[in-house]
């Protein structure tokens, strides 16, 4: 049995699997080690009742998550569930990888993230290129659902939401200036409240206000991160996982004409992808 985890911020996708049947899909809180030490890991798996009855009879786990970027990070969830998986093999990747094991078909091509968090890199046909673009969800994250949900809550604050859509806001969340300072400043998790408005800004996608607020940010995701990334690797498929690229993907296809690209595939949820190439792996 294999067991297959796409993890973000706020969700973790697990699916289970023997002999290419399906045995068990369920989903978690995200598993991010920029937020979780091992001994929280630990706690999750633990109390999961679908991982205590088939933990022993998995044999290979392949996890990819947010923030499972560097080998000390990657380190910790390795940690945490080779205790759990006592019989398994455990192997540890970065999102990124994730994404374009879903997209690319082992193509070179770039590959973006826009969903809770977002990212790019190039990818050789093999694996992902290191770079610089990852700065998590205060120095980047551009265009994701984090960046969407500090930008509303900002112009909210100041006042700047149009009168209408203000309303539907205060009738959504009754918010409070002192409960929302709380949550981003004292939580020890804010990226988690940040993301959490990602599905009212999905139901109110066609409002101008929202339509303008993606725009400026897959804008910077594009100077940001894509054509930096073209300049070094010109000419190559360009393809996108996540939430906010899904539902917001007319939009995204337009801001990409502009900068001469054109978008190639867009998967939500990896995780169906990456769970049929290692199915077919193992």
């Amino acid at each position: 049995m294999i067991a297959v985890i796409y993890s973000g911020s706020r969700n973790a996708d697990w699916k289970l699997s023997d002999k290419g049947e399906l045995i068990s899909e369920f989903r978690t809180p995200g598993i991010n080690p920029f937020f979780w030490d091992e001994k929280a890991i630990s706690n999750l798996l633990n109390k999961n009742n679908e991982l205590i009855t088939h933990a022993e009879e998995i044999k290979k786990i392949y996890f990819f998550g947010a923030g499972a970027s560097s080998k000390e990070r990657q380190q910790i969830i390795s940690n945490a569930f080779s205790k759990f998986f006592r019989y398994g093999k455990i192997s540890v990747g970065h999102d990124l990888t994730a994404s374009a094991v879903a997209t690319c078909e082992e193509k070179p091509a770039l590959v973006g993230i826009l969903g809770s968090g977002s990212n790019a890199a190039y990818f050789n046909g093999k694996k992902i290129k290191q770079n610089n673009f990852g700065m998590g969800f205060i120095l980047g994250d551009e265009g994701s659902a984090n960046w969407l949900g500090r930008c509303l809550l900002r112009d909210f604050l100041i006042g700047n939401l149009p009168q209408a859509f203000h309303q539907k806001f205060v009738n959504k969340y009754n918010p409070e200036r002192k409960q929302i300072l709380d949550k981003v400043y004292r939580n020890p998790q804010p990226v988690l409240f940040l993301t959490s408005f990602a599905d009212f800004l999905a139901e109110h996608k066609e409002e101008a206000y929202i339509t303008d607020l993606v725009k400026k940010g897959f804008g910077l995701f594009f100077k940001t991160y894509i054509l930096p990334l073209d300049k070094k690797h010109p000419s190559l498929p360009l393809h996108f996982t996540g939430a906010i690229a899904d539902v917001f993907q007319d939009t995204l296809k337009d801001v990409a004409a502009g900068y001469g690209f054109t978008v190639g595939n867009i998967v939500r949820k990896p995780i169906y992808n990456i769970l049929n190439y290692y199915t077919n792996k193992n």
